[in-house]
């Protein structure tokens, strides 16, 4: 569903529930998966706002790994992949200006399929 379909819905959806239909049955019809909550919330936006509480207002971000860091990040983790994602982290904030959490680093590395691997530590 593109963004001018949702909005669509969601005017559907408090179209139905201002002629008395229940929230339950205005979601059925406006074919919009919502929660009660949700529903009231954005009815008593609407009420306030007027049609323009429809607009979703977020605007998301762009993707901090852009294709040239993403091709660093393969490179090097296949290269040394035993790196930790905090060296690799503080290389990227150095050498490419980008900050990004450890738990982001660990996230693209399995969806790019890169293990990270320990060192073997010899017993003494």
């Amino acid at each position: 569903m593109d963004r001018e379909q949702h909005r669509a819905a969601k005017a559907h959806l408090i179209a139905a529930m201002d002629q008395g239909l229940s929230w339950h049955e205005a979601a059925g019809a406006a074919e919009l998966p919502t929660s009660r909550t949700a529903a009231y919330r954005l009815q008593q936006r609407v009420r306030l706002a007027g049609p323009a509480a429809l607009d979703d207002g977020r605007r998301g971000h762009p993707s901090k790994l852009r294709e040239p860091v993403v091709q660093w990040l393969l490179a090097s983790c296949q290269a040394a992949p035993e790196t930790p994602s905090h060296r690799l982290q503080t290389v990227l904030a150095t050498q490419f200006a980008v900050s990004v959490s450890v738990s982001h680093l660990n996230h693209v590395r399995a969806v790019l399929g890169i293990r990270s691997l320990r060192p073997t530590q010899k017993k003494g």
